[in-house]
C-alpha cells in the first residue's frame, strides 16, 4: 500500500524512454537508463561520452560539436569572427584572433538575461496590465456615455412632429458611426495590450527556462526583447460629442452633436427639467464591468472577497489561491481534505477559513498554516459557510442522506444557534443534492439560496422566517436557480441566478427591484461582494472573474 511519503517520491525516468534512470552521461549532460547506454553512444558516435551511475553525475555545461573538427567541443568563442570555435581552431584557422572562455561569455549573457526578465516581471507586466485593466473601463464607460446619448436623443423623438423621423434616424446613424469610430481603435489597443502581457509571459517563462538551462545554443541564440516592450501604446485621446439643444420663443428647437446641426418647429415645447431627471435616473442605474481576471482555477467554484482589490478562489482540488483586481496571484494555500473545499470565506481580520465536508470540519488558515477549528456533530456534513461582522461564524449542514439541512451558529468552537425548523415543526430548508449557501445581511437577518427548493429564504437574527423568493417576480423563462446570494450596504440582497445567467436583486423585505444580465453572465457560479461595493462574479467554466460596479 503506497504511503504519503512514498506519494512525495518522484521517478527520475530516462531521457530516451520512460524506464527509472540509472545511468549518466557527463559529456552529454542525459539521464539514461541500461538499456539505453549503448543507443546514446551508437546515435552520437562522433563524440566522447563519460558515462557514469546516476548518483555520481556532473553538471556541466553542455558545449556545441565543432563544425570543423571531429570529436571537439566549443569551449570558445571568437570575437573576431564571432563564432564558437575548438581548442583545434585556436590554434588553427583562428589562431590569433581574440578569442574568449565559453563560460564567460554564457555567464555574462544569463546576467543579461535575468536582468530583462525581472524588470518584465516587476515593472513592464504590472505596468501593461494596469493599462489594461483601463483601457477595459474606459471601454465601458465610453460605450455607456453613447447609449446615454442615444436615448436622449430618443425622449426628444417623442415631442417632435413625426414627419422629421428622418432627421433623428440620421443623429442615431451619426451617434452610431462616431461611437463605433471611438471604440474601435480603443478595443485594437486593448488587444494589443492584452497580447503585450501574454508575450512577456510567456517570454518570462522562456527566460527563466533558459537562466536554468545549460545548454549553450539556447542561451547564445536567445533574442532581446526588452527594447519592443518598453514602448507602451499610447493612450487614444478623442472628444466624445455632446448633445446641445436649445428652445426659441417655445416654437423652435435647435439640436447640436458634434459638426451636425438641425432647426425644428415643435408640436409643444419640451420640459428640459423632467428630461434631465430621466437621465439623472438613468446614470444612477448604470452597471459596468471594470475588470475581467482570468484565474486558470477550472471549474471555479467558491470566491471570497478580501477588503476592496483582493478576492480567494478555490475549485474542484486542493488548491486555494488569492488573487489582486490586476489577475496577480499573490497566495496559495493546498489544503489536506480528501477532496476538495466546500466553501470558503474571509474573516474580520481576512483570515481565510473553508469547510471540509469530508472530515466534517471547519478550518481556518493562519501564518499559511491549516487548523481545524470546529468539528461539526455526528453524521451532519458542513457545507456553506459565512463569517459574519459580529464575528461568528455561520454553517450550513446537511445530513448523511441529504434528506435534511440547517444552519448553525458559532461563537469560536461553541454552538450557539441552531435554525432548522419553524414554529409548527417543519423544516425550513429543502434537502437535496445541492447545498445551502449561507450570507448574514447587515441588519442580523440571515439569507440561505435553497437550491433544490429553487427559493432564496431569509430568516431574522432569532431563526423566524421573514419571507421565500422565488424568483417569479423577475419573469424569466427558465427555472430559478439560485446558486449563490450575497448582501451590500444598503441591505439590498444579490442573488446569482445560474440556469437564467442573471443576477436578481432585492431590498432587505424580499421586495424584488431589478435583474442584472446584460453583459455575459454565462455559467456564473461564484460571488462575493468587496467593502467598496463591487460585485465579483466567478465563472465556473471558464475560470475567470468580473469586478462589476453598479449603483442599484
Amino acid at each position: 500500500m503506497a504511503t504519503p511519503t512514498s506519494w512525495a517520491q518522484e521517478v527520475i525516468t530516462c531521457d530516451l524512454c520512460d524506464n527509472p534512470t540509472q545511468q549518466f552521461c557527463n559529456n552529454c549532460q542525459i539521464k539514461l537508463c541500461v538499456d539505453c547506454v549503448n543507443k546514446h553512444i551508437q546515435k552520437l558516435k562522433n563524440l566522447t561520452h563519460d558515462i557514469v551511475p546516476f548518483k555520481n553525475k556532473q553538471i556541466r555545461l553542455v558545449f556545441s560539436e565543432c563544425k570543423l573538427h571531429c570529436n571537439q567541443k566549443c569551449e570558445a568563442h571568437c570575437r573576431q569572427c564571432d563564432v564558437p570555435v575548438c581548442m583545434t581552431c585556436v590554434l588553427g584557422p583562428h589562431k590569433g584572433h581574440n578569442a574568449i572562455e565559453m563560460l564567460k561569455i554564457v555567464k555574462n549573457r544569463k546576467e543579461r538575461i535575468k536582468k530583462d526578465t525581472r524588470e518584465m516581471e516587476t515593472v513592464l507586466i504590472p505596468k501593461y496590465r494596469t493599462k489594461n485593466a483601463e483601457t477595459e473601463s474606459e471601454i465601458s464607460e465610453t460605450t455607456t456615455r453613447y447609449e446615454e446619448l442615444e436615448k436622449s436623443t430618443e425622449k426628444l423623438r417623442a415631442v417632435w412632429h413625426q414627419e422629421v423621423d428622418f432627421i433623428f434616424n440620421k443623429l442615431r446613424s451619426l451617434i452610431k458611426l462616431t461611437k463605433d469610430n471611438h471604440v474601435s481603435p480603443l478595443k485594437t489597443n486593448h488587444s494589443k495590450l492584452g497580447n503585450f502581457i501574454s508575450d512577456m509571459i510567456q517570454t518570462v517563462e522562456e527566460n527563466k527556462g533558459i537562466i536554468e538551462s545549460n545548454n549553450v545554443s539556447e542561451v547564445m541564440n536567445y533574442k532581446w526583447k526588452i527594447m519592443e516592450y518598453s514602448n507602451i501604446p499610447k493612450d487614444i485621446q478623442r472628444k466624445i460629442p455632446s448633445l446641445k439643444i436649445n428652445t426659441i420663443h417655445g416654437k423652435e428647437l435647435k439640436i447640436e452633436i458634434g459638426k451636425y446641426k438641425a432647426k425644428l418647429s415643435q408640436i409643444s415645447p419640451p420640459d428640459i427639467n423632467e428630461v434631465s431627471k430621466l437621465v439623472l435616473r438613468e446614470r444612477s442605474d448604470r452597471v459596468w464591468t471594470i475588470t475581467t481576471i482570468p484565474t486558470g482555477y477550472k471549474p471555479l467554484y467558491r470566491i471570497a472577497c478580501v477588503g476592496k482589490d483582493e478576492v480567494w478562489v478555490s475549485g474542484k482540488n486542493k488548491r486555494m489561491g488569492r488573487f489582486d483586481i490586476f489577475g496577480q496571484e499573490k497566495e496559495i494555500v493546498t489544503v489536506a481534505c480528501p477532496m476538495y473545499p466546500s466553501d470558503i470565506s474571509v474573516t474580520r481580520q481576512g483570515e481565510l477559513m473553508y469547510t471540509d465536508g469530508s472530515n466534517g470540519t471547519v478550518n481556518i488558515v493562519r501564518s499559511g498554516k491549516t487548523e481545524a477549528l470546529i468539528t461539526t456533530q455526528q453524521d451532519w456534513y458542513p457545507e456553506g459557510l459565512c463569517c459574519t461582522r459580529s464575528g461568528d461564524i455561520l454553517v450550513s449542514m446537511s445530513t448523511t442522506d441529504f434528506s435534511h439541512c440547517k444552519i448553525v451558529r458559532y461563537q469560536g468552537r461553541n454552538v450557539q444557534q441552531e435554525i432548522e425548523k419553524d414554529d409548527d415543526g417543519k423544516a425550513i430548508y429543502k434537502g437535496g443534492d445541492n447545498m445551502l449557501f449561507v450570507e448574514e445581511n447587515n441588519n442580523g437577518d440571515i439569507c440561505a439560496s435553497n437550491i433544490d427548493s429553487g427559493t432564496v429564504v431569509v430568516v431574522d437574527k432569532f431563526g423566524r422566517i421573514r419571507f421565500k423568493y422565488d424568483g417569479t417576480p423577475a419573469g424569466r423563462k427558465e427555472q430559478f436557480s439560485p446558486i449563490k446570494v450575497v448582501t451590500d450596504s444598503l441591505g439590498q440582497i444579490i442573488v446569482a441566478d445560474y440556469n437564467n445567467e442573471c443576477l436578481h436583486v432585492l431590498d432587505h423585505n424580499g421586495r424584488f427591484l431589478k435583474c442584472v444580465s446584460n453583459f455575459g453572465l454565462e455559467k456564473l457560479f461564484g460571488l462575493g461582494m468587496d467593502c467598496e461595493g463591487r460585485l465579483w462574479v466567478g465563472f465556473a467554466e471558464s475560470g475567470e472573474i468580473k469586478v462589476i460596479q453598479y449603483n442599484l
